[in-house]
Formats: structure tokens, C-alpha cells, sequence
């Protein structure tokens, strides 16, 4: 068994918490039991997972959580539906399916055949459901990834802009006093100087 850790997350690790503890809420599950999965994964205590969740990752992932509990509704209210089309097939495969009996009662051979056929094509009509139903679950979670990663950088993004505007503000500040200052500098300077006459009747500039 592998040592408890106790050094810094990395960014994979963070993410990787942030998609157990999301798919957790999405399908309805407790965030101990997240904590605990992640906890397995990286070789950390669940309690120190719940840590990092709680303090630091939780806040980057606000759009993420309203997401996964607005689909945790969702899947609350319905289930899987089969389209319409598999529907009718299959139908059409229960009315084959109970073999015609000749008039002395006994199943023939041909409507063995026929009760075979029919049990053949409900079970790859089936099949075809359950193979598209895995890849819209597949598709539907390498979505739902993208979007968590996304509203992440989103906010990061946003934070970062603020953090930028308000450095800006502060070099407008900082170059406004400057001007202010040259202004003032050029001003007492010129307050310093005085002209006279020289002996010719010319006035001359004369620093104070």
C-alpha cells in the first residue's frame, strides 16, 4: 500500500477532483464518497481531498456545480426513453415471435425456424440500443468534461482581466501624478525667473 502523500496538488490532480466530485452530484451521489474515490486515485487521505475541495477547487468550478445539479434534476425526472424507431422494430419482432401451430396442434419445424429468426433480430435490435445508448453516455460525458473545463478557464480568465484592469487603473494613477508633477516642476521654475533691462534698453531673462 502506498504511503500517504502530503505534498502540493498539481493542476491534473485538481482537475481530476473537480470531475469525481461533479459526476458525484450529477448522478447523485455523496461528496464523501468523491473524496473518497479521489482519494484511492492519488494516494491522499479522503479528508485531504475534501480540504483541497472546500478551499481551492469548489471556488473554480461554481458554473460546474449549478450545471451537474441542474442535470442531477433531470435525470431525476426521466429516464431513458427508446427512440420511436427501435420501438416500432421491436414490435414488429414480439408479433414473429409465437410460432404457428398446424391444426393437429404440433409446432412445426418451419415455425421453430421462424421463433428463432425472430429472437435473432430482438436481440440485435436490442444490442444496437444498448451500443447507441453507451455512446451517448460516452459523448454526454466528454461534453459535460469540456464544459467544466471551460467555465473553469472562463472564471480564471475573468479573474485575471480584473486583476489587469486594476494594474492599469494603477499606471493611469501612477502617470497622472507624474504629468502633475512635471506641471508643477515647469511652473515653479518659470515663477523663478525675472526679466531686467540692460544698459541697451533690452530686456534680458534673469534666473531668481
Amino acid at each position: 500500500m502506498s504511503p500517504t502523500r502530503q505534498d502540493a496538488w498539481s493542476q491534473d490532480e485538481d482537475l481530476l477532483l473537480a470531475e469525481v466530485v461533479l459526476r458525484h452530484i450529477r448522478e447523485g451521489g455523496t461528496q464523501l464518497q468523491a473524496f473518497e474515490e479521489v482519494g484511492k486515485q492519488l494516494s491522499r487521505t479522503s479528508a485531504a481531498c475534501g480540504f483541497r475541495w472546500n478551499s481551492f477547487v469548489r471556488k473554480q468550478y461554481k458554473s460546474g456545480i449549478e450545471l451537474a445539479k441542474k442535470q442531477r434534476k433531470e435525470l431525476k425526472k426521466q429516464s431513458l426513453p427508446v427512440d420511436s424507431e427501435t420501438s416500432g422494430e421491436l414490435a414488429k419482432v414480439e408479433e414473429r415471435l409465437s410460432p404457428p401451430i398446424n391444426i393437429n396442434g404440433a409446432i412445426t419445424f418451419q415455425a421453430v425456424i421462424h421463433f428463432l429468426e425472430g429472437l435473432q433480430k430482438k436481440a440485435e435490435a436490442s444490442s444496437r440500443i444498448v451500443d447507441d445508448r453507451d455512446k451517448s453516455f460516452e459523448k454526454v460525458k466528454e461534453l459535460e468534461k469540456k464544459t467544466y473545463y471551460l467555465a473553469a478557464e472562463n472564471e480564471r480568465l475573468s479573474k485575471n482581466l480584473k486583476e489587469v484592469e486594476e494594474d492599469y487603473r494603477s499606471l493611469i494613477e501612477i502617470m497622472e501624478r507624474a504629468r502633475k508633477m512635471v506641471v508643477l516642476q515647469e511652473e515653479d521654475r518659470q515663477q523663478k525667473v525675472k526679466f531686467q533691462m540692460d544698459k541697451n534698453g533690452n530686456l534680458e531673462r534673469v534666473e531668481k
